[in-house]
């Protein structure tokens, strides 16, 4: 009998995830609050659901959604860059109860490293530091792993990604040509979509549960040195740096990972 899991935002890494996981023999849930997405999904061997959290409620055949699953993936951002004041800890707290009533053995979260704070110091950040950022996207990220790994009638994994990036979607093309980039010499921390692929296809198929793990590259140059040369490479103008206040940042280490999931970050920056 197939495993069945439920993937609750199939967009941007959701939806390759999906595909690469039917491949892998999984029976795949996916949600999207696109009705056009639907189709697209379906074509995908998805079975397709359209879900859409609010801070009040649920909307869209949820209890469909995750009817018969085993696995939940949450891969849904928080969207509080858009919407500074949106309360998402409440739209996960009406999904946490959701997920208890249908009794879902097992949820992976993804969560980010932007839970830490940058400081000058440039500080190595492991699975075992104590996040420590104060920005309401970062708080919020905080209080849903506490609320997930909180509860006892199924198993939680919080899997925390530093800046995703592939060839399409890259930070390199938004900073090309701007000037006073700030922060040049701070380490950068990023993860290739095929990584964060393979790394929670791994904790799914080894059953790696309630356990937190960061996910970066392991290398880190700086940002000024890092964009720069995307920028060459790439034939697109130069970035300007402002140079002028000291650098903050943080080094998010993977060294949990890479050893539980014996897995070495395969695609480079």
């Amino acid at each position: 009998m197939q495993t069945q899991i439920s993937i609750i935002g199939c967009g941007w890494l959701g939806f390759p995830l999906a595909t690469h996981l039917i491949s892998k023999g999984y029976k795949i849930k996916g949600s999207t609050t696109s009705p056009e997405k639907i189709k697209t999904l379906k074509e995908a061997g998805i079975k397709a659901y359209e879900v859409c959290l609010n801070k009040s409620q649920i909307h869209g055949d949820y209890n469909a959604f995750l009817d018969g699953s085993d696995t939940i993936i949450i891969n849904i951002p928080p969207g509080l860059r858009k919407n500074p004041s949106k309360n998402h800890l409440n739209e996960m707290k009406h999904l946490v109860k959701a997920i208890n009533r249908h009794n879902i053995k097992n949820v992976l979260y993804t969560s980010s490293t932007s839970i830490f704070k940058d400081e000058a110091h440039f500080p190595e950040i492991t699975s075992k530091t104590i996040p420590n950022s104060d920005t309401n996207n970062s708080k919020q990220l905080i209080a849903i792993e506490n609320l997930l790994k909180a509860q006892e009638s199924f198993n939680t994994t919080i899997l925390r990604f530093s800046g995703l990036i592939d060839s399409h979607r890259h930070p390199g093309k938004f900073l090309a040509g701007k000037k006073n980039i700030s922060n040049p010499d701070a380490p950068i921390n990023l993860i290739h979509k095929h990584d964060c692929i393979a790394i929670m296809t791994k904790i799914v198929d080894a059953k790696h549960w309630n356990i937190t793990l960061n996910a970066s590259f392991p290398m880190h140059p700086t940002k000024k040195t890092y964009y720069t040369t995307y920028s060459k490479t790439h034939n697109l103008p130069l970035p300007i740096f402002n140079s002028s206040e000291k650098s903050l940042g943080k080094i998010i280490k993977s060294d949990d990972l890479v050893q539980l999931l014996n897995y070495s970050l395969e695609h480079g920056l």
